[in-house]
């Protein structure tokens, strides 16, 4: 089997998923985005009581039939995805009651290690046309990471921004894609029965992965994952079977402007910070020896010594020991809590961490 020495990057495949990520090299992707077949149990849960399909459905859209079939097409294709995974990446898989819980215990039979179930909680459920159950108003995504020694990275801050400064939860009110971004074929029926919100992947991509990591997504269908990818600075490689959806996944691409670019997508959570001695800031100058530092109310001040310690009155040690001395509290976050004069304003320590080495 022929090895691709260089990736597709920014290219939709046409071809088997299968058969195309074996011949991707092991170890060259960050994260992994994957809608497979969803494995129905009952077609006529797609028809409608005249027993007419609904729109863009097709009798080949689904092709498995039986459980033994749909698992073994799993496990293949998630043992390429974990392949391809470089050791700290992350997986992404969505389905519905038909097939995630079946995913769920290969994912883990293979070695992944389930980080997050995430609810996607529709506001525009397609109805129960035969109303014998539920509407099912929602779908359940996993996110993996490759195993349980992974470092995975989660932009924890930049999910805390985009839900106005609280906490982002695991049940996401997206609602379904529709008007001009539902992707629709010649006689104007959707060309996809399952084509995912562009929402819904921008916060996918936006909480896992960083600018200029490579997004994989093995059941691109009509090429959501690779034009959020691409509208945030992230490089996608997508694999299609249906030549439709692969032609319309192309287009769609291709008209897709990237964000406008501002140095850093997304906001770094504080882990991200580097972790720097305060002593390292006085040896570069950027706080000099005597210098005093100060509480947001001003209310107790220190002296910075040549040695990186501060002194205010009898207390004297690290910038955390005497911040915690001052408030008569067990512990404090001396980056925070100490603030130096500028221009008139004070302004937390915590900023000189990221001034650049020069």
């Amino acid at each position: 089997m022929h090895i691709a020495r260089e990736l597709p990057l920014d290219q939709i495949m046409l071809g088997d998923s299968i058969r195309l990520m074996r011949m991707l090299p092991s170890g060259s992707v960050d994260c992994v985005f994957a809608d497979p077949p969803y494995n129905l149990q009952l077609k006529g849960e797609l028809r409608r009581p005249d027993d007419s399909l609904v729109d863009g459905v097709d009798e080949d859209w689904d092709r498995f039939t039986d459980f033994a079939a749909y698992d073994t097409f799993t496990r293949e294709w998630l043992t390429e995805c974990r392949r391809l995974l470089r050791k700290d990446g992350t997986l992404w898989v969505i389905g519905s009651y038909h097939n995630i819980f079946r995913i769920g215990a290969i994912l883990q039979d293979l070695g992944f290690w389930i980080l997050n179930d995430v609810i996607w909680r529709k506001s525009n459920p397609m109805p129960n046309f035969r109303g014998r159950r539920f509407t099912n108003a929602h779908e359940t995504m996993i996110w993996a990471a490759r195993g349980r020694d992974s470092r995975h990275r989660f932009n924890y801050q930049a999910m805390k921004s985009l839900n106005d400064d609280i906490q982002m939860r695991s049940d996401w009110f997206i609602p379904l894609c529709t008007g001009a971004e539902r992707m629709r074929n010649q006689h104007g029926l959707k060309l996809h029965p399952t084509q995912k919100p562009e929402a819904l992947l921008h916060r996918v991509l936006l909480a896992s992965t960083s600018p200029e990591d490579i997004v994989l997504d093995p059941f691109a269908g009509t090429g959501t994952t690779a034009a959020v990818a691409k509208r945030l600075h992230r490089h996608f490689i997508g694999i299609e079977r249906h030549p439709a959806y692969a032609e319309a996944a192309i287009g769609r691409v291709q008209q897709t402007v990237p964000a406008p670019f501002l140095g850093q997508v997304t906001t770094p959570s504080k882990r991200d910070v580097p972790r720097v001695p305060f002593g390292s800031l006085v040896e570069r100058g950027l706080i000099a020896p005597g210098a005093t530092l100060y509480d947001r109310a001003r209310r107790v001040s220190a002296t910075v010594t040549a040695d990186g310690s501060l002194v205010c009155g009898t207390a004297r040690g690290s910038i955390h020991q005497v911040g915690a001395a001052v408030q008569n509290a067990p512990s404090c976050n001396g980056w925070t809590f100490w603030h130096m004069e500028q221009d008139g304003n004070l302004v937390a320590i915590d900023v000189l961490r990221s001034v650049p080495i020069a």
